[in-house]
């Protein structure tokens, strides 16, 4: 269990689950099971996942079952892998590059939250010349000063 109070084996009823859907406006919400006997069209579905990409919206993924990496750049444009197991939560914000990617125990369930309507659409690098892409390199100046 990460310390950030998240039940995943309760993820039902979870009131803390509840109170950040509520305070981040994340109204939509389903779950991927990434897995080859679940997901459908599973090895394409990896390599995309795998393609370094960005989104428009910000992406939340909470993991309630299994494990896998997110692989972020940092400042200076150099890979950051984040290792992700049940009950951890992560925002990645608008316009970041990253992609995703399972480890050896190849299975990872997943809970996507979205506000709004959901829109997932992937954009593989490069990608620089979305607000969304502007917007987060001017956050990343202000935020490194």
């Amino acid at each position: 269990m990460g310390g950030n109070g998240l039940d995943a084996d309760n993820y039902e009823t979870d009131p803390e689950l509840a109170r950040i859907r509520r305070e981040r406006n994340y109204s939509w919400m389903d779950i991927i099971t990434i897995d080859k006997d679940k997901l459908p069209n599973y090895e394409d579905k990896i390599k995309i996942f795998y393609e370094e990409h960005l989104h428009l919206d910000e992406e939340i993924r909470y993991i309630l079952e299994g494990s896998g990496y997110f692989d972020v750049r940092d400042k200076d444009d150099k890979w950051i892998r984040i290792f992700m197991q049940k009950g951890d939560m992560i925002t990645l914000p608008a316009g970041i590059y990253h992609r995703f990617t399972l480890d050896e125990n190849n299975y990872v369930k997943a809970m996507r939250l979205f506000a709004g309507e959901p829109i997932w659409t992937p954009y593989n690098r490069p990608a620089d010349h979305f607000p969304a892409r502007r917007q987060y390199l001017q956050f990343m100046e202000q935020a490194v000063q």
